[in-house]
């Protein structure tokens, strides 16, 4: 039988030494972006836990620190060059004990700042501890587990804007205001539509008062229940979709250090061979301004739905007795 000796180190700790030695090697400098935690899923093969402990594990060490917009990055505090042979700590470095006492509102506001500056994968029970400067069993006086953190995350967030009652005049005018707000939580919170589900939605009171609002909205155009609540989620819908694309190409830029803009210069020989062949001549009437316009694809689905919306109100109202 082995001896602890003789037994591998756990994948995480063999990533943890790899990164930390490039680190203190001065290969990564202060400041440098590290491989973010899909990164390192992809290239040292683990899966995305995995990932996640081992950017944990660094910065519990202090060799790493989350900047925002800039994501991960070396930190400008790591001091002198330590042993590069020398092997993680068993467990997350303690931080100060808070200054007030823990509760609800602390744990889901400290696990939303996780979320937005470090994205939705980089929230953990552990993660979420180490911020807060507490014991991971801490938290579970508050949630019970992660799924349940994230759902009260999500409904934390939906309760941050005001939905005026009664609100504008007109179902359309009601339904663009809460799209457009549902939208712009969104763009605050980059993570959000990866945590909304449509087949197991969450029932918390929050987001349900935005689809009560919604409905509410439809009062009085004769619809059946069956056509407000699919209308309400089709809204929904079509929010989270654009919001996908907009947070995919945040996360893209943070990970990669290439904005939009860079790439498809990046990408224009490829193009103008493609669209100057002559076999795509409508698209090569297309300006990039309207390719990458994510605020104005938003704003076109919205009006191009409730456009067909409107016909469909007419016309329940035209064969209605």
């Amino acid at each position: 039988m082995p001896t602890s000796a003789q037994r591998p180190e756990p994948p995480y700790r063999q990533i943890v030494a790899e990164i930390r030695a490039r680190i203190l090697t001065g290969d990564l400098r202060p400041g440098d972006r590290v491989p973010s935690i899909r990164q390192i899923a992809q290239r040292w093969g683990v899966a995305v836990a995995t990932a996640t402990r081992v950017m944990a594990t660094l910065r519990d060490d202090g060799l790493v620190e989350t900047k925002v917009g800039a994501g991960t990055v070396v930190s400008t505090r790591t001091g002198q060059k330590r042993p590069v042979g020398l092997t993680a700590p068993q467990g997350p470095r303690r931080v100060s004990a808070p200054k007030r006492s823990l509760n609800r509102q602390h744990v889901l506001r400290a696990a939303i700042a996780i979320a937005d500056n470090e994205g939705f994968d980089a929230v953990s029970m552990r993660r979420l501890a180490a911020e807060l400067g507490v014991g991971p069993m801490s938290l579970y006086r508050h949630v019970a587990t992660k799924d349940e953190l994230v759902t009260q995350m999500t409904d934390e967030v939906f309760g941050e804007p005001e939905l005026p009652v009664p609100g504008p005049e007109g179902w359309r005018a009601k339904l663009e205001l809460i799209s457009r707000r549902q939208w712009q939580l969104c763009r605050r919170h980059l993570w959000l539509p990866r945590a909304v589900s449509f087949t197991r939605p969450l029932l918390v009171p929050n987001m349900m008062a935005h689809t009560e609002w919604t409905l509410r909205a439809l009062d009085g155009l004769g619809l059946p229940m069956t056509t407000r609540i699919r209308e309400a989620l089709t809204l929904h819908a079509l929010v989270l979709t654009v919001a996908l694309s907009m947070a995919d190409e945040v996360e893209a830029e943070q990970e990669t250090g290439v904005t939009l803009d860079r790439w498809w210069l990046t990408q224009r020989a490829r193009a103008d061979e493609l669209l100057h062949s002559g076999r795509f001549p409508l698209l090569a009437a297309v300006t990039g301004e309207a390719v990458s316009d994510v605020d104005g694809l938003f704003e076109y689905s919205l009006a191009r739905h409730l456009d067909g919306f409107a016909a469909l109100v007419e016309g329940h109202a035209r064969t209605s007795p």
